[in-house]
């Protein structure tokens, strides 16, 4: 414990120098007053809300700003929690605790890819731009984008939320994670078989709508052109 302690205690000292000598050699100064007539292009949030702008791209506002960071809070607070393994409880450990940290890591890094798409890539217009490409303010897109039962040619209303439904049913059903990094003795089995099936349907509910389901979206609307692949009356995914 005591030499963890002191790797915490050094990273904090490394990290506030790096973070202080940057904040030195930074050259940031203080851009002109905002003139409503005059707008920027493109048009960027604070770097920490840049992640919940790029989302803006792939689901509908108010699920791009209110129920996926929801979702992402949320799920990264609770994988530690409905982890069934009882090992590494009141110390570290990444062998015994691979899933509940590897969740929780690739949770953060798919968040501060966000941001950096947001901060590097999105050019004039929101438009992809790759990086070493030029910034051109007059680029044309001739990109169209569809929607997946469109390809699918479904057109109407109910079959449009009915498709939804059983691909959601298909990823469910086929992107489960195991929660177990392992075995665990007869007599834990015993104690945590009560909310095992609990424990399991949360972690596995928040690791697909959080870890699978936002890079899979991500992918398609960038490889594929798939504006939504949920079509409802109501809202789109």
């Amino acid at each position: 414990m005591a030499v963890l302690l002191r790797i915490e205690f050094l990273a904090v000292i490394i990290v506030t120098v790096i973070l202080f000598v940057w904040s030195i050699t930074l050259n940031a100064p203080l851009e002109e007053p905002s003139n409503p007539n005059l707008t920027m292009n493109p048009s960027k949030a604070p770097w920490y809300f840049l992640g919940l702008q790029e989302m803006l791209v792939y689901f509908d506002p108010w699920i791009a700003g209110v129920v996926m960071p929801s979702l992402i809070i949320v799920g990264l607070m609770a994988f530690p929690y409905v982890d069934s393994n009882p090992m590494g409880v009141g110390y570290y450990t990444w062998k015994q605790r691979k899933v509940a940290i590897g969740a929780f890591v690739w949770g953060f890094l798919m968040w501060i890819s966000l941001i950096f798409i947001g901060t590097f890539i999105r050019g004039p217009g929101w438009v992809w731009f790759w990086p070493g490409q030029t910034w051109d303010h007059n680029v044309q897109l001739y990109e169209i984008n569809r929607d997946l039962p469109d390809l699918l040619n479904i057109t109407s209303q109910p079959w449009k939320g009915i498709s939804a439904c059983s691909w959601w049913g298909v990823l469910f059903d086929c992107g489960p994670v195991d929660s177990h990094s392992n075995h665990l003795d007869q007599v834990r089995e015993e104690n945590l078989r009560a909310n095992h099936h609990v424990q399991y349907s949360v972690f596995q509910f928040f690791a697909i709508t959080v870890l699978v389901s936002m890079p899979v979206k991500l992918l398609i609307r960038q490889v594929f052109r798939i504006k939504y692949v949920m079509v409802t009356p109501w809202f789109n995914i």
